[in-house]
């Protein structure tokens, strides 16, 4: 998994791109595909933002959050796009498999 973090207003370190990467390793779990995210965290007077873009299969997950704390505002985006990841991963699985359907259809 790659994670690209750019930072506006807020210089990204060490410790806020391992943890941005650690939360974002939960939504690998659901998809098949290495993922290639893209975040942005940024600081507006005293909110943190937290936005993030993954590509995934021609379509895009996409999640922001806000909060008073930038690592809050990291967990609340996860959240977000784990919950997207999987409706994503449930809309696009096949819960009729053709294989049976053709079973079914030759049995009759």
């Amino acid at each position: 998994m790659k994670i690209d973090v750019t930072g506006q207003n807020i210089e990204i370190t060490t410790a806020i791109r391992q943890y941005a990467a650690e939360k974002l390793e939960r939504i690998q779990r659901h998809l098949d595909q290495p993922l290639d995210a893209h975040m942005v965290l940024r600081v507006e007077k005293e909110r943190h933002h937290a936005e993030a873009k993954i590509p995934v299969n021609g379509s895009t997950l996409f999640a922001d959050a806000t909060s008073e704390d930038m690592y809050a505002a990291i967990d609340a985006l996860a959240d977000k796009l784990d919950r997207q990841a999987l409706r994503y991963k449930d809309k696009n699985n096949d819960h009729h498999p053709r294989e049976a359907r053709k079973s079914e259809i030759h049995n009759q």
